[in-house]
């Protein structure tokens, strides 16, 4: 996992007491510091920790299951269920071994925070057990208070139900909501715990034992109002605001569109219902009958709808990407356990032999959660997902980290940003969370554009980062170049770039990381760079095409792996079209491990260019713009501007250069 690696970061810096200004160290996520201190507890080292802690802790979500099961008096069903949550598709893919993200936590922690609401609104007991991991929730992801305040409002439900369907009094129930209100509040989490076990010890001290001139209704509609105004109302704005249901193209920043990183996230993409159920269940089978045994234990046991806003959550999948399926994992589980344990009684009831009937839920409903359980151990035996960087790219960082400075920057994409900065500790301009559209639009313009222009933006770039840095300002590249060499509109940037212009003076050596992985997304770095800022749509869509030669026709024609054909006449044909191609490269490590490139001049004219990777097994099919860009000549053909860039590793898995100042 990418982001793994920036925790990973956070905590070599903790380890060695300093990181670089502006180098962006997630020194204070807890993450981090739980990597820090485990390593400087236990020995063992960063790599290791990362590889084996997701999988240790995530599978700790058994352990609040099977307390909710005993909560309810069904430890059987929490036990089942705790079986298959562990191994689900989604719960597995984001808690296994080597997934280093805070994922490994951000559902034990809120199923945690349920058993202890259902253990304090059902059987009274244990009422600091849910504040405390709410405020658990907040230190461990910001985002998690989401689900704490919709278990909130489920729980004054709750006690609605109880009052007005079960005619019970609610008034101590009332008193530990006022508890879990308290750890909602937006304060440090030491003032809430104090403050929680205060208020805590004067109920059971004072209030418990004194009658109130308030009614249980009025009291509870009290502490409603009193989480709207200070925390429900915003919450809701935010909520709807969200990107997730005002999805843009465009992330606009004053009157300039930038592209929205969003849009190219595939887990933050809508999903189908195939994926979705698959995801929470691994099979329609499962998902079905999950979904009607939680409905049944919501009727059996009402107290479990402070459940629900993490099956809502899972179900935004839908809208939201699929790594929101995660959070309804446990509770479908739950409801398969529990629809089985409730099948196997009743055929139980049938049986003559009493002795044999005591132990027949037990059997029939672990056979049948068997059933639903095979599919995703299926799925979890037959899942291998390479690693994030192999091995040879982790021995070029190693080596460019003897190279670079700690002040110097990396210009690459931001899906290595995180890799680069913790292998080899220098500075990056974007990376997993620092992706924005105005962020993305000047690395994306270095990577597609020609040398020249690559060269100014790259420098600029740097310089205004650290001077917004400085300022603690707002970073728009355009604008601070309009500004900076007096420009009057927007459509006079890119032209501006293309000229040998003067540069600001900056410190820090840039340098340009290019993988060969990058192939796969160059079309996606190019949207955020191709997009007409002042309109929001895109100039032109790219056209780049990454197959493999399949073999030769009868005709003599090369025939690639997607059905396109290359004649010996330098022709190529293009779903109907026959077009054709202005210059044919050849690339290819000699038998020395020397690089060479053949060129084959074609039509002049022509808007398709073709690069045999011929030692990579690659074909990639282009027009002039890609063709031309600073990515395709500096990587792919290792053309660079001897007076712009100098290398410092060229390799077949990266290539390095360092720009000239």
């Amino acid at each position: 996992n990418v982001d793994g690696y920036t925790y990973l970061e956070g905590a070599r810096d903790i380890n060695a007491g300093f990181h670089q200004e502006n180098d962006l160290s997630k020194i204070n996520s807890p993450l981090s510091k739980l990597l820090a201190y485990t390593h400087q507890i236990t020995g063992i080292s960063l790599d290791t920790l990362g590889l084996y802690l997701p999988g240790i802790i995530g599978s700790l979500i058994v352990i609040p299951l099977i307390l909710i099961g005993r909560a309810l008096g069904i430890l059987w069903v929490g036990f089942l269920s705790a079986l298959l949550a562990g191994i689900a598709w989604s719960y597995y893919h984001r808690t296994m071994y080597g997934y280093l993200d805070t994922d490994m936590l951000t559902v034990v922690l809120p199923t945690f925070a349920v058993w202890g609401m259902v253990e304090a609104l059902r059987n009274n007991r244990y009422w600091l057990i849910a504040p405390l991991f709410v405020i658990l929730m907040k230190i461990w992801h910001p985002g998690l208070h989401h689900i704490a305040n919709g278990m909130f409002l489920m729980g004054v439900i709750y006690l609605l139900y109880l009052h007005f369907i079960k005619k019970e009094d609610i008034y101590k129930k009332v008193f530990f909501l006022v508890l879990y209100l308290i750890a909602l509040l937006p304060l440090s989490p030491l003032i809430l715990l104090i403050t929680i076990i205060g208020v805590y010890f004067l109920y059971t001290r004072k209030i418990e034992k004194t009658t109130l001139p308030i009614s249980p209704l009025n009291l509870i509609g009290i502490v409603t109002v009193g989480f709207l105004l200070i925390i429900g109302l915003p919450w809701i704005s935010t909520v709807i605001k969200s990107a997730y249901f005002t999805r843009d193209v465009t992330d606009d920043v004053g009157n300039i569109h930038y592209y929205e990183v969003v849009n190219t996230v595939r887990e933050a993409g809508r999903i189908s219902w195939d994926l979705l159920v698959h995801r929470i269940s691994g099979s329609w089978l499962g998902f079905l009958l999950g979904v009607i045994g939680y409905i049944w234990l919501l009727i059996r046991y009402p107290v479990m709808i402070v459940s629900l806003p993490m099956v809502v959550l899972g179900f935004f999948a839908l809208q939201g990407g699929l790594r929101f399926t995660v959070f309804a994992v446990p509770f479908i589980a739950l409801g398969d356990a529990y629809l089985f344990w409730r099948v196997g009684e009743k055929i139980a009831s049938f049986v003559k032999n009493f002795k044999f009937s005591n132990y027949l839920p037990y059997f029939l409903s672990a056979i049948l959660m068997g059933g639903v359980i095979y599919p995703n151990y299926k799925h979890v035996h037959q899942y291998i997902t390479p690693t994030t960087f192999n091995k040879e790219e982790v021995e070029i960082l190693e080596k460019f980290k003897t190279i670079a400075k700690r002040e110097d920057y990396v210009l690459t994409w931001w899906d290595y940003g995180y890799p680069i900065r913790y292998y080899a500790d220098v500075k990056t301009l974007i990376d997993g969370g620092k992706h924005s559209g105005n962020v993305n639009y000047p690395v994306s313009f270095a990577l597609t554009r020609p040398q020249l222009p690559s060269y100014n933006m790259a420098i600029l770039d740097v310089y205004f980062t650290e001077l917004h840095f400085r300022d603690k300002k707002p970073f728009d590249i355009v604008k601070d170049i309009m500004n900076y060499y007096n420009l009057k509109s927007i459509d006079e940037v890119e032209p501006f770039l293309y000229k040998k212009i003067p540069l600001p003076s900056i410190k820090e050596d840039i340098y340009y990381y290019l993988p060969l992985r990058m192939l796969n997304i160059f079309p996606t770095v190019a949207l955020f760079s191709y997009i007409d800022l002042k309109t929001g749509k895109l100039r032109k869509n790219p056209f780049y095409i990454q197959t493999t030669i399949k073999g030769k026709g009868n005709q003599g024609e090369i025939v690639l792996s997607n059905g396109i054909l290359i004649y010996p006449n330098g022709t190529i044909k293009l779903g109907k079209q026959l077009i054709p191609i202005n210059t044919f490269v050849t690339t290819l490590y000699n038998p020395q491990g020397k690089f060479e490139v053949i060129k084959q001049q074609g039509d002049s004219n022509s808007p398709v260019f073709v690069i045999w990777m011929r030692s990579y097994n690659k074909l990639l099919i282009m027009d002039k713009d890609f063709y031309n860009s600073s990515f395709i000549q500096m990587f792919v053909l290792e053309n660079y501007d001897k007076s712009l860039f100098e290398p410092v590793i060229l390799n077949p898995w990266v290539k390095i250069y360092k720009v000239k100042k």
